[in-house]
Formats: C-alpha cells, structure tokens, sequence
C-alpha cells in the first residue's frame, strides 16, 4: 500500500501544487495509518473497512491527542481514500460520513511590544549568522508571512527599495506584502555582506536565508533559532515559530487596521480565522485604557 501513498503524493504535488508541509504532513498521517492497518491483517486498500478507520482514530483520541491532531489525520485518510476510489482501486471509501471531531479554538501566544523588540535586538550584528537572524525577525514581524513562507523566499523576492515581499502560501498562492523600512534596513544589510559568507563557494544557491552549509534554512533550523533568542531574553511564554505572525496580526488590529487588509496580509482565505485575533487587541486596548487614561480608575 505504500507505492498508493507514493502515486496519492506525487497526484498531490505534481497536480494539485500541495504545498511541501502540507505533503509531509499527509506522508506522515496516512503512513502510520497504513502501518496500524497492516499488523491487523489490512494488506491491501480494498481490505480497509470503516471500523478499522474509526478503531484508529479511537486509539488516537485514547492516547491523549488533539482534537486538531484528529481532524487532521481525518482529512489525510479521507483525500488518500478519494484518491484511491477515482483511481478504481477500491470500490467504496472507508471514510465517507466521519463526522469532526470538535475542538475548542484556543487564542494564539501573542507577546507584548516590548517583548517583541526584546526579541528584535537579541541577535549579534557583528556575526553573519546575527545578521540573517536579525533579517529573519524583523521581516516575519514587519509581514505576518508564514515561517514556511519566509524559508521559501528566495533573493528576489523581496524587493527593499519598492517595500513589498512576494511570497507562496497554502496551496502555492503567490501574494505580496508590504514591508517597512527597519525590515528593509535588516534585509539589506544582511544581503550586503553577511549572505555571501554563508554561501559555499561556487555555490549557485537562489534561498534568501541561508544555513551554515550555504543551502536553505530549514522550518526546523529557525525554531532552535528563535527558541534560543527567547531563552536568551527571558521570554517565558512558550514561543513557537508562529508567534511573530500572531502578534504581527494582533499589534495591527490593536492599533485600528481593519479586518479585511489583515486577512489579505496574512494569507487567510476565511476571514473568521484572522477574527480570533479581534478579542486579543480588544483586550489589550483595555489594559492600556486602564493603565494610561487618568480617569479609568
């Protein structure tokens, strides 16, 4: 069953422009499926029966996984089984009828102004690995881009002298975002000088954002990064790679932008799903009214 997955992947990337995340997570979603389905006796697709399916999912509930990790292993199993039902290779889908399970939203991790610039002024400038750093944070707050997105970038996709970044979201959907002048600055300086020292010699690398071995930076490569920077400026919430992109969104809406130009900013194709950010900055504008107006106490 496993060259199935392989065809299911290679329909996705090839005809539908899956993003490469979006491909390992569904890789690794209906892998370990496959694997539960074979050690009881399911050595073929046609073999797989709705109860196999919701035995598993069960097990999944049971051992203490999100409701979002659920659905997400729903959504995998029910595109690769209709994947395999318009290829004819099973005569009906073992997924139809699976209802959601409901999962309670919970609000992102937004850090305050302050701790933002903390974490802004927290790379070496004088290292070419402080310089990409210090490019990297500044450019994912000044545009809300997705981690992904940002290790995505090659160097002419940011344009410093115009202000606006180009950049692939969910489903290979290009959008340009503007950027402001300190994002720009860092940009600059990093590609002035710090980029060729990471680069390998005769090396002909297009990635903006380069690791020790001169290729592209990794989504797992900036997470040890930023973990590093929030230890080192005592950040004690527990900061995800997100969480530039979460205050980004919250410090906008907190300062009177509409909902409209950040979703459009963000890459939302819902705007209910930039709404949540709505309640934080209603939020914090009243913690600043009660702690700034003379007269709210």
């Amino acid at each position: 069953m496993k060259s199935n997955l392989q065809a299911f992947l290679q329909y996705l990337s090839e005809e539908k422009n899956v993003a490469s995340s979006t491909l390992e997570s569904y890789g690794r979603d209906i892998a370990q499926f496959l694997d539960y389905a074979a050690e009881r006796g399911a050595l073929s697709p046609d073999d797989i029966r709705k109860p196999l399916v919701t035995l598993y999912l069960s097990g999944l509930k049971a051992a203490g996984r999100a409701a979002a990790t659920i659905n997400r292993n729903k959504v995998s199993l029910r595109a690769f089984f209709q994947f395999l039902l318009k290829e004819r290779l099973i005569a009906a889908d073992p997924t139809l009828e699976m209802e959601r399970v409901r999962s309670e939203r919970k609000a992102p991790l937004v850090l305050s102004i302050e701790e933002v610039e903390r974490l802004l002024e927290a790379p070496d400038l004088l290292t070419p690995h402080g310089l990409r750093d210090k490019a990297m944070l500044e450019l994912l707050y000044a545009t809300g881009i997705r981690v992904s997105e940002l290790i995505m970038l090659d160097v002419g996709d940011v344009q410093t002298g115009l202000g606006f970044a180009r950049c692939s979201g969910a489903g290979g959907k290009e959008r340009v975002v503007p950027i402001g002048a300190a994002a720009s600055e860092c940009v600059e300086a990093y590609t002035g000088s710090a980029r060729d020292k990471l680069l390998r010699e005769g090396k002909n690398e297009p990635a903006l954002f380069l690791n020790s071995l001169g290729g592209r930076l990794t989504r797992q490569g900036f997470w040890k990064m930023i973990k590093k920077y929030a230890k080192e400026t005592n950040i004690r919430q527990d900061i995800t790679p997100h969480t530039l992109r979460h205050s980004f969104a919250a410090h906008l809406l907190e300062r009177g932008a509409d909902l409209r130009s950040v979703q459009q900013m963000l890459g939302h194709a819902d705007i209910s799903t930039t709404q949540m950010y709505s309640g934080i900055a209603r939020a914090n504008m009243k913690e600043v009214y009660e702690r700034h107006h003379p007269r709210a106490r």
